[in-house]
């Protein structure tokens, strides 16, 4: 008996496919990740390259290759995350009782991310603002364009919270990214940290912007004058089930 797979799409792979999902039929409820996918690249030869470098998540999280999947369960293919260089909800004004991570479609506010993680214990607090450059490498962008697996992106921010403060004791971290379109010098992205200590601070903060390149699903496409392209991972093979760093 024939066997019915859906597997969502995302940023540049659903624009590949011209739709956001794609189902299959199997001979079977279950299987890996890798015969999955490699059953996917056989039927869709000419997506097989970006299919391959894609990975899976499963009831919103990263499944290994050779991890076993039901045909019953979420199932995701997650194009290389956008890498950054730097439901919804309105952040224009919020306060330290609001949830700290957050993906919204209304522009962000620095300073509301910022009280969310300012307490009496910590006295140095960073805050890393993601805004959008005119120009990448002598091409004029003319705005971005976000998209976002946003219930396994919410986990995956509220995640890298919980890394930080195992890590600093002590530390409190908020996050806010937009999706959507976000015009030229349009904050994208607002990362606020405190710690009891500054270099705690500083150290924290850089984990913070680089866990976020490389585990959230949240894509970015540059659209040009003449074109757009989705831009995903630029710091090497992206594997988000790597540990942390």
């Amino acid at each position: 008996m024939s066997v019915n797979w859906k597997v969502r799409l995302f940023a540049g792979l659903s624009e590949r496919f011209g739709q956001d999902s794609i189902t299959i039929s199997l001979e079977k409820e279950t299987a890996t990740v890798l015969e999955l996918k490699q059953e996917l690249m056989s039927r869709y030869p000419v997506h097989a390259a970006l299919l391959a470098i894609s990975f899976m998540a499963c009831n919103q999280a990263y499944a290994v290759e050779e991890q076993t999947i039901q045909a019953d369960d979420e199932l995701a293919l997650l194009p290389p995350v956008s890498g950054g260089e730097e439901s919804s909800t309105s952040i224009a004004s919020v306060s330290i009782e609001q949830p700290r991570y957050l993906i919204t479609a209304e522009p962000l506010s620095v300073e509301a991310v910022t009280a969310l993680v300012i307490v009496p214990n910590n006295g140095a607090t960073l805050t890393f603002t993601g805004t959008t450059r005119e120009w990448t490498q002598g091409a004029r962008t003319v705005r971005l364009e976000y998209e976002a697996y946003i219930p396994m992106a919410m986990k995956t921010l509220e995640q890298i919270g919980a890394e930080i403060e195992e890590r600093w004791p002590g530390a409190r971290c908020a996050i806010a990214h937009r999706i959507g379109l976000v015009d030229i010098a349009e904050i994208s992205v607002v990362i606020a940290v405190s710690t009891p200590h500054r270099d705690d601070c500083y150290e924290a903060s850089r984990y913070a912007i680089e866990r976020l390149k490389q585990i959230v699903p949240i894509w970015k496409k540059e659209i040009w004058e003449d074109g757009s392209e989705w831009k995903g991972h630029q710091q090497g093979p992206w594997n988000p089930t790597e540990p942390q760093l």
